[in-house]
């Protein structure tokens, strides 16, 4: 019923910025936590970053100060501005929402996006 779908990724030189989306859509009854993870070739999934409805937000230690995570609770999008971005950021992003769908109960929901590739290299 909730679908969440990355954007924003690409191809990017060492030291320099990107900025991914995440929307999320469906029956939307409310969005609890919003995450980032990447998973990066021969290495496990890993969470970057993730924001609560009240926007508390906890960061992976390897992109403390260069990464930042906001949202849009009335766009049910979570938004991840990377700079200076290393070699070793390359990965494969994925969005992670939370929350509760409209039903006649509302009903709670786990969405993976499909991810984004970011790349980093020149």
């Amino acid at each position: 019923q909730v679908q969440v779908v990355e954007s924003g990724g690409g191809l990017v030189q060492p030291g320099g910025p990107l900025r991914l989306s995440c929307a999320a859509s469906g029956s939307i009854f409310s969005i609890n936590g919003m995450s980032w993870y990447r998973r990066a070739p021969g290495k496990q999934r890993e969470l970057v970053a993730d924001i609560s409805r009240g926007s508390n937000t906890n960061y992976a230690d390897s992109v403390k100060g260069r990464f930042t995570i906001s949202r849009d609770n009335a766009m049910n999008t979570v938004y991840l501005q990377m700079n200076s971005l290393k070699l070793e950021d390359t990965a494969v992003y994925y969005c992670y929402a939370v929350g509760y769908y409209s039903s006649y109960v509302p009903q709670r929901f786990e969405s993976w996006g499909k991810g984004t590739q970011v790349t980093v290299s020149s």
